[in-house]
């Protein structure tokens, strides 16, 4: 009996301490947990060798590390790619991140030491950029379309070429979109062409 509990495999799985300490450091400690403890687990329950748990938690890291956020190189000839973050950020910009992360005045107007908006920095460099009286800054297309519209188009008609009228990043519909703002859309041209003429005739 005692030589068949010996000849059990899963005696020589390692330990969850002795797998983390073969897997990049770079991770966090509880994602490297949670993989050891997953490549044990699989060794235990017959998926895997005993030999292999290491192997497993590495492979396991490798692509849990693909899923995280970090740098690629953009080779689709396409720019401002927006799955791969659009405009890159230049040096001069994360500088200025860089010097705002801790305390700054988000929210208070220094000169007259008076609590202010958070829409106000950016805002007026925008509104000063494009010489308007003022500005606003989103984080999407969508927020701007949504704004534009209920600002401007709520109860009036707003043309929109059917080749436009798309499904865009997050689940956003224009056509949804429209009927949010109140406005109320009409389809011009066609899928695969719209002519200045078709605005023409549908204004």
């Amino acid at each position: 009996m005692d030589g068949e509990e010996d000849a059990d495999p899963r005696r020589g799985i390692p330990s969850v301490e002795r797998v983390l300490t073969g897997l990049d450091p770079a991770l966090p400690h509880a994602v490297r947990a949670e993989l050891a403890r997953e490549a044990v687990e699989a060794a235990r329950r017959g998926r895997i060798a005993p030999d292999d748990v290491v192997r497993d938690a590495r492979e396991r890291a490798r692509m849990r590390a693909l899923r995280l956020l970090g740098p690629v190189v953009n080779a689709t000839g396409v720019l401002l790619h927006t799955n791969l973050g659009r405009a890159p950020l230049g040096a001069d910009v994360l500088d200025s991140m860089t010097r705002a992360s801790g305390y700054a005045n988000i929210e208070y107007r220094l000169p007259e030491g008076v609590r202010g908006s958070r829409h106000e920095h950016a805002g007026a460099l925008l509104a000063t950029a494009c010489g308007a009286e003022a500005g606003i800054v989103v984080n999407n297309n969508a927020a701007a379309v949504v704004l534009v519209l209920a600002a401007l188009a709520r109860g009036r008609s707003v043309l929109v070429s059917r080749g436009e009228l798309v499904e865009i990043g997050g689940g956003f519909r224009v056509p949804e979109i429209l009927a949010e703002t109140g406005a109320r859309l009409i389809e011009v041209g066609t899928t695969n062409r719209t002519r200045l003429s078709d605005y023409e005739r549908a204004r």
